[in-house]
């Protein structure tokens, strides 16, 4: 591990108000300390200051002996390291100016001074044997001086995170899972996390992984300073296996489990399964079973009847041979109840279906034949009235010619025949088509 500070010391503020037991917690001499102002000595090469404030307020302003002022968003880069959360900072220092320092903001009432010579981290190891997919519960602590450092908010000013780092052995299942991310750590009090701000931050794990040999690498980081845990363990596979058996009969029938324990691993009496059976319309059934008699066995699930999708969701709670307590989740199981299809038809059935088949054919038939008589009968009395019409017009057209040629060589006749002519008597228009009561008077 690398120390944070490079010489003698860093100084902590920590509140007195809200930590009772502080001197419990980090022990060492306590700095004279007044509205906020400390000392620096010219021994110091280094300092970090953790500064508890009140939730909700600004970072913050750092006062140098001198008078000027430092900002989260204005000071020396190259010299200072500022973090800053929702109640908290944390500023690095290099080379400080011995003398007078103070600083500026909502700092809560009553904090002290302290000083550590290190910071560094704490790591719970993870057990043996660890299983597929079983819960666990690990916790990390941040260090001063080898005792736990505790601060309300410090869970926002530090990251922390999991990591499986796979060792690639042949014929494992991790082989080429390589390095990835599988939980982080917290101090909340939320999940396993017993209680908020005490210095113990709880991970949460993943642990449905691929089995196989792997690094646990614990790493808690900021912009101000890295620190990383790390250790070997094995992930075994799960030493139980349930599996759903289709009865022979799915309507009459019972659906089972086959439950198969490794005996080598866990303790059968204390074997305990607690499951969830989850199904159409809403059902949802307790399935059981509190210690297991043998290494394999079966239990029964309860009668189903409705047709659909069901799914089994839950964990089995066991103790291995060596007297660790665990908790494992159970892979989600499916099974359908599929509705069986009619039964054949008999002979006399697909008679009867045959004969109405035929009689639909024939009136479907009957009624194309119908349609096709109407279109074409309609068709042809338009095409009748139409010539009709087109045929009395011709006559007529024909007519009023044959009357206006007999006009005009009677009227030739008589100029031939030196007949003076009354051109004001000549109609050149076309004869009128001739009335209803015209034909009849000429008939």
């Amino acid at each position: 591990m690398r120390a944070l500070c490079k010489a003698l010391g860093t100084i902590l503020f920590l509140s007195g108000l809200s930590f009772g037991t502080l001197a419990d917690v980090v022990e060492s001499e306590q700095a004279l300390e007044l509205k906020n102002r400390f000392r620096i000595d010219h021994m110091m090469d280094e300092v970090t200051l953790l500064v508890q404030r009140e939730y909700g307020s600004a970072p913050v302003i750092v006062v140098r002996p001198d008078g000027s002022k430092w900002y989260p968003s204005r000071h020396p880069e190259d010299k200072v390291k500022w973090v800053d959360g929702v109640s908290g900072d944390i500023i690095t220092i290099k080379n400080p100016t011995p003398g007078p320092w103070q600083l500026l903001g909502s700092v809560v009432e009553g904090s002290k001074i302290k000083f550590v010579s290190k910071l560094d981290i704490e790591v719970d190891p993870i057990p043996q044997p660890l299983f597929q997919g079983e819960r666990i519960k690990v916790t990390a602590k941040l260090m001063g001086d080898e005792q736990r450092v505790r601060m309300p908010g410090l869970d926002y000013l530090v990251e922390w995170t999991a990591r499986f780092v796979s060792h690639h052995k042949p014929g494992e299942e991790n082989f080429a899972a390589g390095t990835f991310i599988v939980g982080s750590y917290k101090d909340n009090g939320e999940g396993l996390d017993e209680r908020p701000d005490d210095g113990a931050f709880t991970g949460k794990i993943n642990l449905n992984q691929a089995w196989g040999d792997y690094t646990y690498q614990v790493r808690a980081r900021n912009n101000i300073f890295e620190r990383e845990a790390s250790q070997e363990f094995t992930l075994s596979q799960r030493p139980i296996e349930i599996s759903v058996i289709k009865p022979e009969d799915p309507l009459e029938g019972r659906w089972k489990l086959n439950v198969i324990v490794n005996e080598e691993q866990l303790a059968l009496a204390d074997t305990h399964i607690s499951l969830e059976l989850v199904g159409p319309a809403g059902l949802q059934l307790p399935v059981s079973q509190n210690g297991v008699e043998a290494a394999e066995s079966e239990v029964l699930l309860p009668m189903v009847s409705e047709f659909g999708s069901y799914r089994l969701k839950g964990e089995v709670a066991s103790t291995t041979l060596n007297g660790r307590e665990i908790l494992l989740s159970v892979p989600e199981m499916f099974f359908n109840l599929v509705e069986p299809p009619d039964p054949p038809p008999t002979p006399e059935e697909l008679a009867e279906m045959e004969a109405k088949r035929a009689a639909l054919a024939e009136a479907k038939a009957k009624e194309r034949a119908l349609f096709w008589i109407i279109l074409v009968n309609t068709l042809l009395l338009l095409l009748g009235t139409a010539g009709l019409i087109i045929w009395r017009k011709r006559q007529s057209l024909a007519a009023n010619i044959a009357e206006a040629e007999r006009k005009l060589a009677e009227q030739e006749q008589a100029a031939i025949e030196g007949e003076e002519i009354d051109m004001d008597e000549i109609d050149l228009n076309m004869p009128d088509e001739p009335t209803d009561s015209d034909e009849q008077q000429e008939k």
